[in-house]
């Protein structure tokens, strides 16, 4: 199973110029993290370009450099803090934001600039403004922006035919192995107005996949209490089951797909998969079930622990049988014995899901997780890891082989020489750096050719692994 990793560099630098001008400062910059720190990146990489400001491919002749860090596990802030580092090194004048930036050390010091203590300014996630004041600070900006030169759908990192949309900020749980509500705060949803008009925005400039994200997209609206919104002079509920609905008829206007990611399985998600059957959202869900064993949910303090999660995912299959599920699990959680750890295995073929990635259990500063008794060793839990992703391979490589034969939708990601001489894509059951590819081989016709981000027909001739195989129509 391909899994991009929450903690990977998402793209290093962009190059923008709002105002063309000489003058005009230059800031670098460097995102890491999530899909949810990328859309982060992004409004600030839209208010730099609004006000005149240039961005950098490279760290030499910009006036300051910008980091976006990750602070969730120990290797992300290790990975973000050596940005900091190199940042620093090869500029000097560093801003730093994001997650870790949200992080105190041991004795209540923030731990950026325990380490860093060069740096210019630290702030913690969703903070456009706080980085903003703080370049003011440093770099003031150019007089006189060209903000009409500013694309309506803002900065995007991702390739031109697929973008994130994020709908709402931090989380209302307390997951026991979790600090994301420490680092992010509580659920804060975004007005429904604000959300549908970026959506359509993005759709407008060419985007043909919008990924929905968030801590927990099955929450919106809570924290409003559905509040009914305004969009295009008419109301719409601020609630998940609403919002999809619109963005699915602003997909289909365009031609183009909505997938939904970080769905926890709360009833009312029922109600989205009428509109999955029917074709207006993508038959995909990303679901965070992480265990399946009643009581290691309960230790984890789960949302929904108590549901039945099994006869949930048999129902939804039942009104829309193309829906593809994954998921992201913890072996070797503090308590897990081998029963509850085998009854994890049991559920996990029994649910046959699609995809799915798994994670040994490793302590994160700060989580109540830390405290819990039976901690188990770092071998069981990496055996447990590996037992785990074996028998979830099998399950995904078998449910692939049943695709061989169909015709599907492709959404092509590259294609060199416009694509005569093949190319690489994702059907609808594929998000991006996450699952499987579709490998498209060369078209029969000459005349036929496949450019990125466009649609392709294509019949499926063989499974390879996590891969498929497929040759145009």
């Amino acid at each position: 199973m391909r899994h991009s990793g929450a903690f990977a560099t998402i793209a290093p630098m962009t190059h923008a110029s709002a105002s063309g001008a000489p003058s005009a400062p230059t800031i670098g910059f460097v995102s890491l993290g999530c899909p949810k720190a990328l859309t982060d990146s992004e409004l600030i990489l839209t208010q730099l370009s609004a006000e005149g400001y240039r961005t950098s491919k490279t760290y030499a002749g910009a006036d300051l450099v910008i980091v976006n860090t990750c602070g969730f596990i120990d290797d992300a802030v290790k990975e973000s803090l050596d940005a900091i580092g190199e940042a620093l090194t090869e500029n000097g004048k560093v801003i730093v934001t994001g997650c870790l930036g949200a992080r105190q050390a041991e004795g209540g010091e923030n731990m950026v600039r325990q380490v860093h203590p060069k740096v210019l300014a630290v702030t913690g996630p969703h903070a456009t403004q706080e980085v903003m004041d703080a370049v003011h600070a440093h770099v003031p900006k150019p007089h006189d922006p060209f903000v009409d030169l500013v694309p309506a759908a803002g900065i995007k990192l991702t390739p031109k035919h697929y973008a994130y949309l994020k709908i709402s900020e931090g989380c209302n749980h307390r997951c026991t192995f979790c600090i994301i509500p420490s680092l992010r705060g509580d659920l804060v949803s975004r007005p429904v107005g604000d959300v549908l008009n970026e959506a359509k925005a993005l759709f407008e400039s060419g985007v043909k996949e919008l990924l929905v994200v968030s801590q927990d997209t099955s929450a919106y609206g809570v924290d409003v209490k559905y509040r009914t919104g305004f969009w295009n002079g008419a109301p719409v509920k601020t609630r998940m089951l609403d919002l999809v609905a619109k963005l699915g008829e602003l997909a289909r206007a365009h031609g183009a797909w909505v997938r939904l990611h970080y769905v926890y399985p709360y009833p009312h998600v029922d109600e989205v998969i009428p509109l999955m059957a029917e074709g207006l959202v993508l038959p995909y869900l990303d679901v965070p079930f992480q265990h399946a064993h009643p009581d290691v949910l309960k230790r984890m303090k789960r949302p929904a622990s108590g549901e039945r999660n099994l006869e949930r995912i048999q129902r939804w299959r039942e009104l829309c049988p193309e829906l593809i599920v994954r998921s992201t699990f913890i072996a070797g959680f503090p308590g897990e014995t081998e029963d509850e750890f085998s009854y994890l295995l049991d559920f996990l073929k029994e649910a046959q899901i699609d995809r799915a990635g798994c994670f040994a259990y490793s302590p994160v500063d700060g989580a109540l997780a830390n405290e819990l008794p039976g901690a188990l060793p770092d071998a069981v839990r990496e055996e447990r890891r590996a037992r785990f992703m074996a028998v979830a391979e099998a399950v995904s490589v078998a449910r692939l082989q049943r695709r061989v034969g169909a015709t599907m939708q492709v959404l092509v990601d590259s294609a060199p020489a416009l694509g005569r001489k093949g190319g690489i894509g994702r059907s609808y059951a594929d998000a991006p750096e996450i699952d499987g590819l579709v490998r498209l081989l060369p078209p029969t016709k000459a005349s036929t050719q496949m450019r990125v981000g466009e649609f392709v027909k294509a019949r499926i001739v063989a499974a390879d692994g996590h891969d498929l195989i497929a040759q145009p129509i």
